[in-house]
């Protein structure tokens, strides 16, 4: 195992507030357009971590500039991404010098987090890649334009270039990215189809849940349509339009019929051990950001999941 250095180029800049089109923009909008390669949401970051300043004060990503505000860019240089390279076998299905497709396995989590440095997507894309992946998201998720849960199976996309990478996060935010999900639910759906719109939000008493709050900004759209059905359970495809994190697992629960395995928003005892909820991301489709070809991919059901299917539950 070998561990990777990131270099990251170094973006001193000051900008001042004279133009009359930037008057009540959006900070983080006004740096998005006037700083290459960094996305909005690293933008969004820099902003919290006091990295991006106005007037030499801190605020918020949403601060309204007005006219002589001075912004001050300072994007970190020289940071050390001490996650290890592990040659951990990957399933690739697409690979250029620009992105690539994988087909996760179910109990891979995608990338490190505190108490989880090893043994992930990432570590294992450091090793594929040599380390050349976009640096956007930081030096915790190289790469990672999406993601999808721990148990969650099926198609990825991941980014090797920053424009590559912006491109992508722009079609995910503008919903072009076609993401097609196979699932089964506990109970009966009666009907053919169905759209669930909910906004999506933080759980108010259990932090590591999300759940459907009216509060919530966080606009959520899950379409989903019955392939078929057993005595107990249903056999369904899922579209999304948006991607909060765990939304089809959330939709499903929030309309009573929660994923099959899933014991964060279903049952706690489940009747068959399918180590996680029934989830696989089965198609994915995008314009690529680079080449401006179509490409769509598709990955068969898992083997316990097709196994769930031929038993008819």
């Amino acid at each position: 195992m070998t561990k990777i250095k990131r270099r990251v180029v170094l973006q001193n800049k000051q900008l001042i507030i004279e133009d009359d089109l930037h008057i009540n923009m959006r900070l983080d909008i006004f740096v998005n357009q006037n700083i290459d390669d960094v996305s909005r949401s690293y933008i969004k970051k820099l902003i919290i971590d006091g990295k991006i300043t106005v007037n030499s004060k801190t605020v918020k990503s949403g601060y309204k500039l007005k006219k002589d505000d001075i912004v001050l860019v300072n994007i970190p240089n020289d940071e050390v991404l001490d996650i290890e390279a592990e040659d951990i076998p990957l399933k690739i299905i697409y690979e250029d010098e620009y992105l690539l497709i994988v087909d996760k396995p179910k109990g891979m989590v995608v990338h490190p987090a505190p108490g989880n440095y090893n043994g992930t997507m990432v570590n294992a894309l450091l090793y594929h890649c040599k380390g050349k992946l976009s640096s956007i998201n930081g030096v915790i998720r190289p790469g990672i334009v999406h993601r999808i849960d721990k148990d969650t199976t099926g198609l990825l996309v991941v980014a090797k270039t920053n424009e590559a990478h912006s491109i992508l996060s722009n079609d995910f935010k503008k919903h072009k990215i076609i993401r097609e999900y196979r699932a089964i639910t506990e109970g009966v759906i009666n009907e053919e189809s169905g759209i669930i719109d909910a906004p999506i939000g933080r759980h108010k008493k259990d932090r590591k849940k999300m759940a459907v709050r009216v509060d919530s900004k966080k606009n959520a759209v899950t379409h989903f349509e019955v392939i078929d059905r057993f005595k107990n359970n249903t056999y369904i495809k899922c579209r999304l339009e948006t991607g909060r994190t765990h939304q089809i697992r959330v939709h499903m629960a929030y309309i009573n019929h929660p994923l099959l395995g899933d014991e964060l928003y279903g049952r706690k005892k489940q009747k068959y051990i399918t180590n996680g909820q029934v989830l696989h991301a089965r198609v994915l489709g995008f314009i690529h950001p680079i080449k401006k070809e179509h490409l769509q991919f598709y990955s068969p059901l898992p083997e316990y999941f097709q196994e769930l299917i031929d038993y008819k539950l």
